[in-house]
Formats: structure tokens, C-alpha cells, sequence
């Protein structure tokens, strides 16, 4: 057996085989199908009793190389690669639920997600509970003889709160439930919950697998079993990832290790200038000392990951006019760039929940999230000082 090789080895190495044209980059395969070369083979294709691709909306080889890449980087066993990281979340779970099933998740979750639990689960009968992020013991308590699933963001988006998944997966684990985790702040760099009791992992690609906010992409990996439901579901209705997209995804796989060594170290550097900073409240990032879970965080990720949040004094009106003030960053509401991003996810990314849903999670109408890029530091630093003051 082949010894595993180290992370950054196996996200540059792993490739589709070669053409005959013997190519060192993997090419891109924009097709959307595939020919036979007799009756029987295509016959035997269909009935799938050959792995092969068939179309592109089922397999395409660069999906196949992106997705093999993730398995390898998060321990998994399969995975499916989605048009954007809601078309993964949207089908992981449209396959796995019945109406009538029940799911447990935590508050904290990004606002398309908890719409899609509360707008349009609800029209196939499906119900969600939500749990406190900081009470993870009352998960029990809400889990019922029809809750399949327990899911998480661990770091939550935008509050940057972090969660026990050993915990978690433990009590799944009882409770014969599935764990699901979104693990886009964390990417398989720096963390990995399969190692933690998850049964599948989310991924948003257009993050820090891009890394450069040019592509959409989503992914789920996990247990074999389920992905084989996943995939069935997707290859009907139809979400696949473009190979276009996959080709981009698997070069800017290779480059993930030091771009993320590079924004955690950016991104503590600002975390520790803001904490210190007489116009800041608070601020949140994993691997400051200060962070309520920063034990937890060092037991589950290896560096705190791009993203700080923090709070302005002065409420909406101070928020108002620090972006307006700033020069240099960017404001958008992606996150994962190599250019410095600076988010309002009151007025943003969390406008559609209630100002009370916002602040249950943490979401204070003063409330940035920095999505912290690759520049210099000190011009990160500089931009956000002018701003505040």
C-alpha cells in the first residue's frame, strides 16, 4: 500500500491520468458528453457497470481530480462537486431528508442556510430546531424520533464562534443522527471534522479553496454511502460543478497551504491590533486568548483561519462611517480573497433575519467581519486604523 503523503504533497500531485499528449498541467475537458465505442459499451455505461463518464452533468475528469483532491485533504471517502456552496448545501440535504424528518442545528449558520431551513424545508414538512452555540449539551434535549441530522459551522460565518465538534459528533453518534459541518472558514487546511465524529463535511469553493474570488463552487464529502445518495439526487436535478470551474479549483488547490499560512498569520497580526484599538468593543478570532473557545479552537484547527470579526463603538452610525472612510480594502460580502475584504452582515449577508434573530447570534448592528487578504499586513493595518479613526 502506497504511504499517504503529506497535505500540500497529495493537493499538488494529485492528478487525472495523463492523455496521450503527456501533459504536466491537467488539462480542461469542456464536454458536456462522452462517446462509446460500440453498442455494449454504451449499453454497459448507463447500466453502470463500467466507472466511466457518461456526461458531464454525472462526472466530468476535472470534477473527478477536484473532488479526489478535497477526499484526500479532509480524510473522506467520496465526494460531489456542486455549482456553488448552497447547491451543496440545498442537495446534501434534499437527499438525505423525508418530509416529516427533523433537523438540529445551530444558530449560528450563514443566512441563505437558515433560510433554506425556515422558508422552504418547512413547504415538504421538514422542521428544524436550533441550538445555542455556547450550550451544546441542550442538543440532546431537541433531538426527537424523526431528527436526522445535527448541523454546524465551525467557525460560525460571521461571528467566528467556535464549536466542539468532538462533542457534537459524540452525540450524534448516540443518537444514530448524522453530523453535518461546514468547515469553509476552517478549509481542510487547517481542520478536519471527519477526525471529530462528522459523517459529511460542506464546503463553499468560491472561499479560500479559490482563493481569489473568481469562480462559484461547492463540494460534499464524507461517508461513501451517502455521497452515492447525494450523487443520485444530483445527477437528476442537475447542480453539478462546471468543469471549468473544477479545473480552476484543483490549481488553486495546490497553492492552499501557504496562502492560508499566510492569511491566519495576516489575519492574527490584526486580530491582536484591533483587540488593543480605543474605538473597538470586542473582537473575535479564534486564536486570540481572549476568544471564549480558544482552547477548542487549538484542539480542532492548526491557525485561526482568515477571518476576524469585531465590533465598532458608536453602533450603526459608527459602522456607517468606518466603511465609507475605508480607501484600501474591499467591500464585498465574499470572504476567502486575496484581497482584504470588509463585510457589514447586519446590512449584508444577514439583512434578511430579524434585528432579534441577528443579535441571538451575535450579530450587533455594529457588528465588521474581515475577511483578511494577502496584502501587506501594515496596509491592512493602516487602511482599517484610518477608518476607525
Amino acid at each position: 500500500m502506497e504511504n499517504k503523503k503529506q497535505f500540500e504533497t497529495e493537493a499538488i500531485r494529485t492528478q487525472i491520468e495523463r492523455t496521450t499528449f503527456l501533459e504536466h498541467s491537467s488539462p480542461m475537458y469542456l464536454t458536456s458528453s462522452f462517446v462509446f465505442e460500440d453498442a455494449e459499451d454504451m449499453r454497459a455505461s448507463f447500466a453502470e457497470e463500467k466507472d466511466r463518464n457518461v456526461y458531464s452533468r454525472y462526472s466530468n475528469p476535472n470534477s473527478s481530480e477536484f473532488i479526489e483532491k478535497v477526499c484526500k485533504m479532509e480524510d473522506a471517502e467520496d465526494g460531489f462537486a456542486f455549482a456553488s456552496g448552497m447547491a451543496a448545501v440545498f442537495s446534501t440535504f434534499a437527499a438525505l431528508l423525508e418530509s416529516g424528518d427533523h433537523i438540529v442545528s445551530a444558530k449560528s449558520i450563514f443566512g441563505s442556510t437558515h433560510s433554506l431551513f425556515t422558508q422552504f424545508f418547512p413547504k415538504w414538512n421538514i422542521e428544524t430546531s436550533y441550538f445555542d452555540i455556547n450550550d451544546l449539551q441542550s442538543v440532546e434535549s431537541l433531538i426527537t424520533p424523526k431528527t436526522k441530522i445535527i448541523y454546524a459551522e465551525s467557525p460560525t460565518n460571521p461571528g467566528v464562534d467556535v464549536l466542539d465538534m468532538e462533542v457534537l459528533g459524540n452525540i450524534a453518534k448516540k443518537h444514530k443522527v448524522l453530523l453535518v459541518i461546514d468547515n469553509c472558514f476552517a478549509t481542510p487546511y487547517l481542520q478536519q471534522p471527519i477526525k471529530f465524529g462528522a459523517d459529511l463535511v460542506i464546503h463553499s469553493g468560491t472561499k479560500l479553496m479559490d482563493g481569489q474570488g473568481r469562480v462559484l463552487a461547492g463540494i460534499t464529502v464524507g461517508n461513501s454511502e451517502l455521497i452515492d445518495r447525494i450523487y443520485r439526487f444530483s445527477r437528476i436535478t442537475g447542480p453539478a460543478l462546471s468543469p471549468f470551474n473544477a479545473w480552476v479549483l484543483s490549481k488553486s488547490l495546490e497553492t492552499l497551504g501557504v496562502r492560508v499560512d499566510r492569511h491566519c498569520e495576516n489575519a492574527m497580526k490584526l486580530a491582536t491590533f484591533l483587540e488593543n484599538h480605543e474605538k473597538v468593543r470586542w473582537v473575535k478570532y479564534p486564536f486570540l486568548k481572549s476568544h471564549p473557545n480558544h482552547e477548542i479552537a487549538k484542539k480542532q484547527m492548526t491557525a485561526g483561519g482568515c477571518v476576524v470579526a469585531f465590533e465598532i463603538n458608536g453602533g450603526l452610525e459608527a459602522g456607517r462611517k468606518f466603511f465609507d472612510s475605508i480607501k484600501l480594502l474591499s467591500l464585498s460580502a465574499n470572504l476567502g480573497d486575496s484581497r482584504s475584504i470588509v463585510t457589514h452582515p447586519a446590512s449584508t449577508t444577514h439583512s434578511k433575519l430579524s434585528k432579534q434573530d441577528r443579535e441571538a447570534v451575535g450579530i450587533t448592528d455594529g457588528m465588521v467581519r474581515v475577511s483578511v487578504g494577502l496584502e501587506h499586513i501594515d496596509d491592512i493595518v493602516d487602511d482599517i486604523n484610518q477608518a476607525l479613526s
